[in-house]
C-alpha cells in the first residue's frame, strides 16, 4: 500500500512534491498503534499560516519530512484501516489535526469513547489540543451531512471563539472599538460574528470594524457581522480619536505599520492572529506607537479555559456558538472539492496565491475520485 504525502518546500511554499512511500498496514504496525486513512481535508489562508510560522509556532514538527521540505498541517477525517490496540477498532472515523497525505500512523493514549490523543514522542512537547482525535459516533459537533463545513470551519471557529474570549476576559483592552483585518477570511467572519452576537449578553458598547480588500467589501458589509467596513485605502477613515483593539489576520506588516500610525497612543492592543498575506510581512515592528504587537496562540487561551471551566463547559459553550455559525455560513457558502495530486496541488497554490473567492470553502483529497 502506497502512502503518498504532499510536501512544501520550506524556503519557498510554492515548490511542491509527493513523496511516496511503501505502506504495509498489518505487517508495519508496532505495538499500540494504528493506520489512519486521511479520506479528505479542508485547505484554507489558516493552512499558510501553519506554514508561514511552522518554525516559530513549530508546526512543522507535528509531521516530520525530509530535510528542507515541510508537510502542512490540516483538519480533516480520517478512517481506522488497521489497528493494533485492543481499544480502537478498524472502521471508526476520526475528526482531528493530519498530514496532507494519505495516511497516517498514531500511538493512541488516554483513550476514551469520544476521543484519543496521539502519543507519539515526538509529538508530546507540542500543543495538546492538536494531538487530540475525535471519534465521530461520539461527537455532538458531529453530523455527516455537516462534514465540510466541520472541515472547513471548525478549527478556525474555535480560533476565532478562543480569541473573541481572550478579547472579552480582557475587557476589550479597555477599548471602545474592535478593528479586524482581512475581514472575509473566515476566522475573521467567526470572531467577529461571535463579538456580535455576544455584545448584548455581555451589555457592552463597542464597535466591530472590518477592513477588507475593494473586491470583498460588498460580500462582507452583505454579511452583517460588522457595524462599518472598509477597504484597505480607507484606513484613514478610521476613528483614531477612539481607544481600539487591532486584531490583525492579515500577516501584512505594511498594513499594521499604517494602523499603528493612524491610531497612535490610543491603539490599546494589537493583536497578531494570521499570515494570510505571508509574502507581505517582514518588516520591522519594532518602535511602533500604540501598543507593540501581540501574537495570539489559541491553545493557551483554551488550555486557560479548560482549567476553568473543565472540559465539559467548554464544549457546551463552543457548541452553543458553533450551531449558530453553521446556520449563518450556510447561507452564503460554496463548496469547491478537489481530489488527486494535480487537483490538491492546483487548489493549494490558488489558496497561496491568496486568489480566494470568500464565500468558497476548499475540500481535499490526495485520493484519486472513482467515479
Amino acid at each position: 500500500m502506497n502512502c503518498d504525502t504532499f510536501l512544501v518546500k520550506k524556503n519557498d511554499f510554492s515548490q511542491t512534491q509527493i513523496d511516496s512511500q511503501l505502506e504495509i498496514a498489518e505487517q508495519s504496525l508496532e505495538r499500540g498503534e494504528i493506520l489512519m486513512k486521511v479520506d479528505q481535508f479542508a485547505m484554507t489562508a489558516n493552512n499558510i499560516t501553519y506554514a508561514a510560522m511552522g518554525e516559530a509556532l513549530r508546526y512543522w514538527e507535528f509531521f516530520p519530512a525530509k530535510l528542507g521540505w515541510g508537510i502542512i498541517p490540516v483538519w480533516g477525517f480520517a478512517d481506522v484501516v488497521a489497528s493494533d490496540h485492543e481499544d480502537i477498532k478498524t472502521g471508526e472515523r476520526y475528526y482531528g489535526y493530519y498530514p496532507m497525505a494519505t495516511h497516517l500512523r498514531v500511538k493512541p493514549k488516554k483513550i476514551s469513547s469520544s476521543s484519543f490523543v496521539d502519543g507519539a514522542s515526538h509529538r508530546q512537547s507540542l500543543s495538546k489540543i492538536y494531538n487530540q482525535y475525535i471519534c465521530c459516533a461520539n461527537d455532538p459537533l458531529y453530523q455527516p451531512a455537516t462534514e465540510a463545513l466541520q472541515m472547513l470551519l471548525r478549527p478556525l471557529f474555535t480560533t476565532s471563539f478562543l480569541l473573541d474570549d481572550f478579547i472579552f476576559d480582557n475587557d476589550l483592552f479597555g477599548a471602545r472599538q474592535v478593528v479586524l483585518s482581512s475581514a472575509s477570511s473566515k476566522t475573521a467572519l467567526g470572531t467577529a460574528f461571535s463579538l456580535y452576537h455576544n455584545r448584548s449578553e455581555r451589555q457592552m458598547d463597542y464597535r466591530i470594524i472590518g477592513l477588507t480588500s475593494p473586491g470583498n467589501l460588498e460580500f462582507v458589509k452583505s454579511l452583517g457581522c460588522y457595524d462599518d467596513v472598509l477597504s484597505y485605502n480607507q484606513v484613514t477613515e478610521l476613528d483614531g480619536n477612539t481607544d481600539t483593539t487591532v486584531v490583525d489576520f492579515a500577516g501584512n506588516s505594511s498594513l499594521l505599520k499604517q494602523l499603528h500610525l493612524h491610531f497612535n497612543d490610543r491603539l490599546k492592543y494589537s493583536c497578531l492572529v494570521g499570515a494570510a498575506h505571508w509574502d507581505k510581512g517582514g518588516g520591522s515592528m519594532r518602535d511602533l506607537p500604540g501598543a507593540p504587537p501581540q501574537m495570539f496562540f489559541a491553545p493557551s487561551q483554551a488550555e486557560k479555559r479548560l482549567k476553568e471551566w473543565g472540559g465539559s463547559q467548554f464544549q457546551q459553550k463552543l457548541a452553543g456558538v458553533w450551531s449558530r455559525f453553521v446556520e449563518f455560513v450556510n447561507n452564503w457558502i460554496v463548496i469547491e472539492r478537489g481530489s488527486g495530486p494535480v487537483e490538491v496541488d492546483q487548489l493549494y497554490q490558488k489558496v497561496l496565491a491568496g486568489h480566494l473567492n470568500p464565500k468558497t470553502g476548499n475540500i481535499l483529497s490526495l485520493w484519486n475520485k472513482v467515479d
